[in-house]
């Protein structure tokens, strides 16, 4: 399938590293102008090194005024992933409340900062848009030592329905791509371990974890125009792990 962004600007936070930078590359490969945001300097300058066109903006989304007036700063968005997210992972009876702000921080708090400051200029423009929300399979399903992780991914699921429901009218879609284990260069150390990775994977009927890019072609589509009939939904990238 061929897919055209030409014309759209297209904001991606959490662009530095992994699915967030293959999808920067991937979108501006299609034709948009992308926005990327990290936290890291020096990743967002290997980025631009791989692709020039790609326009960087540092910035600490944990901060919400200051992430706001950077976001408010960059002029017209036409769609806006929020790939950004933080995992701390501890059991259930050993967590911290500082773990909590923190994963809620950055996985619930910083997509409704991000969310309202495009959306408010997508609806002056009235133009339609749309968003992108970067969930997880832990959403879903739980997952032992994920208790405040699958909570906030839980709760971007069903924001991401409220957002839906609410800015539809105006023509902005918003949907959720929720994947499994990702072989990113951190998900190919975290899971090496056989005795880790042997038990997820034999729950996933397709018996493999995802690549980067499985992640960012769900994510194309929905940005495209062949996907422009669906909103409010989460589309699970896991292999089939969720339909068990």
């Amino acid at each position: 399938m061929n897919i055209s962004l030409s014309g759209k600007r297209v904001l991606i936070t959490g662009a530095g590293r992994g699915i967030g930078r293959g999808l920067a590359l991937r979108v501006a490969a299609c034709g948009a102008h992308v926005i990327a945001v990290a936290r890291t300097q020096a990743d967002l300058d290997s980025l631009k090194a791989e692709c020039a066109a790609i326009e960087t903006v540092a910035c600490d989304l944990s901060d919400w005024a200051a992430a706001r007036a950077t976001l408010e700063a960059l002029g017209p968005i036409h769609s806006l992933v929020n790939n950004a997210g933080l995992a701390v992972l501890e059991p259930f009876m050993e967590v911290r409340p500082e773990s909590v702000d923190a994963v809620f921080g950055i996985n619930l708090k910083a997509v409704v900062n991000a969310s309202q400051v495009v959306a408010r200029g997508m609806l002056a423009r009235g133009e339609g848009g749309v968003i992108v929300n970067m969930s997880s399979q832990a959403s879903m399903r739980p997952l032992a030592d994920h208790a405040v992780y699958c909570a906030s991914k839980a709760a971007l699921d069903q924001l991401s329905r409220v957002m839906a429901l609410e800015l539809g009218p105006q023509g902005i879609r918003v949907n959720c791509v929720n994947p499994t284990v990702v072989l990113t260069e951190m998900g190919r150390l975290g899971w090496s371990e056989p005795a880790k990775a042997e038990p997820m994977l034999r729950a996933i009927p397709l018996r493999r974890f995802a690549e980067v890019e499985d992640v960012v072609d769900a994510v194309v589509f929905l940005l495209s125009d062949r996907a422009a009939m669906i909103s409010g939904v989460r589309l699970p990238v896991d292999g089939g792990f969720t339909a068990c």
